[in-house]
């Protein structure tokens, strides 16, 4: 269980450490050219710009992944049930950007698996909990 408990963990670390300075990025330039894209890509989404979407990126996949990375180093006894909602808030939001803006880069798929992984990680760690 350890191990397992020191995966989920790693995987909202990574998921922190890539959405923190990317969503910042965003929210001080909604323009999108400090990480390198067009606001162009945003004109088949809801969004004018990259604001909306870096504020959700910095504080949901920021900020919640990385007090979900802490508890679950700490061995909370909600970090299974944390694992399964962040895991399914990083596959909602890579399902939601290829749906808007398309497959336009490879660590989409990269963070699309880390987030099914994590789901499944946390879901046998649930199921192995003791009651």
């Amino acid at each position: 269980m350890k191990t397992i408990m020191i995966l989920i963990g790693l995987i909202q670390l990574i998921t922190a450490l890539g959405a923190l300075p990317a969503g910042w990025s965003l929210i001080v330039e909604p323009k999108g050219t400090g990480i390198g894209l067009a606001n162009e890509i945003l004109l088949n989404s809801p969004f004018q710009n990259f604001f909306l979407p870096g504020l959700f990126l910095f504080i949901v996949l920021g900020i919640f992944n990385a007090l979900g990375a802490y508890f679950t180093f700490k061995r909370s006894s909600f970090t299974a049930q944390l694992g399964v909602g962040l895991g399914v808030i990083l596959v909602i939001w890579i399902c939601v950007q290829v749906y808007f803006i398309g497959l336009t880069h490879f660590l989409q798929i990269l963070f699309l698996l880390l987030g099914l992984i994590e789901i499944a990680l946390s879901l046998y760690l649930n199921s192995r909990a003791k009651p």
